[in-house]
């Protein structure tokens, strides 16, 4: 069985090794030691003291197969992104040319640098090992944090973006970033990739804060933009199924889209519920698959049958509880899970990364 925990820092090996194996594009989940320890502290830190309103705090979760005891997998979130660490995207836009003489009237698309030092939360860092992209697994690791988010609302900030990953290559091309980003950085995609993590300074110091029109672009950059990179377009379906729309908005290095949601029209946010774990028995409950999390300091959540006894009280199986590290009494969030018709091995319609 795999669940999904809070990281602590004995992960830092596993989670190196699952950072490898993670490719290009993928900046909330670097290939770096040291920037990945500094992430599993700050995690660590926002979980021993959730507050009552964000304050950037970064959520780092992981996936484990408890038979194993392998890192699997990883999603995160962050509550508010801005600051000193603003967020950055290019706002499609449409400047209005007219002239009278030659009665021409026309409307060319242009991208503007859009800076944002006052939230939103971001959903991110999620990857998936190639092996356990089946029964559901990449969908319960995008959703379990808008489960997590439903039990603390008021420490995320109301607007949640995801940033999905754009189009580029093993190599580290990427014709958007070829188009615009090398002329002013004379670096390549994969390095200002991994800057980005580092420090965003760079960006406000070199990037053009004038309109980019996108009609002079070459051809190969304006195919990509808001083109999700092809390991991502499950993710994006899910994403669209929890309410999140395209933003208009796209990533400044690959053009990949930024999707935006409410986070109260969030379907999982709005629809899942708390209850008190009324009944443990030997047979699982008769159900479809619910996304189960508990509600205690030490979160953990995995997917498994569940009936409503009534208002407030529910019935799980004692592996589920096991797998959860909870007893009758305790209290959990839930969810449907509302899973596709999946193929018994891999399945090409499970997310693996950037969402």
């Amino acid at each position: 069985m795999v669940i999904i925990r809070a990281v602590k820092t004995s992960d830092l090996d596993q989670l190196e090794q699952l950072a490898s194996l993670a490719g290009v594009g993928l900046t909330t989940l670097p290939k770096d030691r040291a920037l990945l320890a500094k992430r599993i502290a700050k995690s660590e830190a926002s979980f021993a003291k959730i507050p009552e309103h964000p304050g950037g705090e970064s959520y780092l979760l992981v996936m484990e197969d408890l038979e194993k005891h392998t890192i699997v997998g990883a999603c995160g979130i962050v509550s508010k992104v801005g600051g000193f660490q603003p967020f950055y995207a290019y706002k499609i836009d449409k400047s209005l040319f007219e002239s009278k003489a030659i009665n021409v009237r026309k409307e060319v698309p242009i991208l503007s640098l859009f800076e944002e030092h006052d939230g939103p939360c971001e959903v991110g860092s999620l990857f998936l090992r190639e092996d356990y992209r089946h029964g559901g697994n990449g969908r319960m690791l995008q959703l379990v944090r808008f489960l997590f988010i439903a039990e603390h609302v008021n420490a995320f900030e109301a607007t949640v973006v995801s940033e999905i990953r754009g189009v580029s290559d093993e190599s580290g091309h990427a014709p958007f970033w070829d188009a615009i980003g090398k002329h002013f950085f004379d670096i390549d995609f994969r390095q200002a990739d991994y800057l980005s993590v580092v420090n965003k300074k760079f960006i406000a110091d070199l990037f053009p804060d004038h309109p980019i029109y996108i009609p002079l672009l070459p051809r190969s950059a304006q195919d990509v933009i808001g083109v999700p990179n092809e390991q991502s377009k499950r993710a994006v379906k899910n994403l669209q199924d929890e309410g999140f729309v395209f933003s208009n908005m796209v990533d400044i290095f690959d053009a990949g889209p930024v999707l935006t949601c409410s986070r109260d029209e969030i379907r999982t946010v709005k629809e899942s519920r708390r209850a008190i774990i009324a009944q443990l028995s030997e047979q699982p409950p008769q159900s479809n698959p619910y996304l189960i999390g508990t509600t205690t300091e030490s979160f953990r959540a995995c997917q498994g049958p569940l009936q409503v006894l009534s208002e407030g009280k529910v019935r799980i199986s004692y592996a589920t509880a096991w797998a959860l590290n909870a007893k009758e009494g305790d209290s959990i969030r839930y969810v449907e899970m509302r899973l596709p018709q999946l193929q018994p091995a891999l399945d090409p319609t499970e997310p693996s990364a950037g969402a």
